[in-house]
């Protein structure tokens, strides 16, 4: 898969939670990447999360720092 799908599909994720609070969506996206998404699809993601130029939502890169934590 590549990177602008990753992308195309973790900001769908984080769309999806956008009505609820920060902490429950932060937590919400992590999980469902945990429990749903490839290893390596997680992998790729959190090296995406990396670069400055990946153009994620604080909420996602939040996520994204605790899906980390969750590893």
């Amino acid at each position: 898969m590549n990177d602008a799908n990753l992308i195309r599909m973790a900001r769908q994720i984080a769309d999806f939670y956008a009505p609820y609070t920060e902490a429950e969506a932060i937590e919400g996206v992590a999980v469902h990447i945990r429990k749903f998404w490839d290893p390596s699809m997680r992998d790729r993601l959190i090296a995406l999360s990396q670069t400055p130029d990946a153009g994620l939502s604080p909420t996602l890169t939040a996520a994204i720092t605790r899906l980390i934590a969750l590893s």
